[in-house]
């Protein structure tokens, strides 16, 4: 791995959403919209995942929370994901969804329930 922000970044990002998940990214990226995933490539994966103040697993506690504050549920789904590859456990997950009923909203609980749930079933199907 060279020291670039960019590599650091497309390592860290494919160790957490999954090599299935960046190669689907990359394949959908364009000339347009190619400077933004740089752009989260190196600072959002390279600068602030790479950071030695929080592991992973707090990371990922984070996002998940900030995603489902947020309302963006296409993204919770590979976040939820991202969480049990980062080291969180199902029960987990559910207890950092319950906090956010009470500091986001009972809707956006119940749409993170939701989500993932149909995560966990994905999972579990042979």
């Amino acid at each position: 791995m060279t020291d670039s922000l960019y590599d650091r970044g497309m390592a860290v990002r494919r160790e957490v959403l999954g090599d299935g998940h960046v190669e689907g990214a990359e394949a959908r990226t364009t000339e347009f919209t190619r400077d933004f995933q740089t752009l989260i490539t190196e600072y959002a994966w390279g600068a602030i995942w790479t950071r030695p103040g929080l592991d992973r697993r707090s990371r990922s506690m984070i996002a998940l929370t900030a995603l489902i504050a947020r309302g963006r549920d296409d993204e919770l789904t590979a976040h939820i994901r991202a969480a049990l590859r980062n080291g969180l456990s199902r029960d987990e997950i559910k207890e950092v969804l319950l906090q956010t009923a009470i500091y986001c909203s009972v809707p956006d609980a119940n749409s993170a329930f939701r989500i993932a749930q149909a995560v966990f079933d994905e999972l579990d199907s042979p």
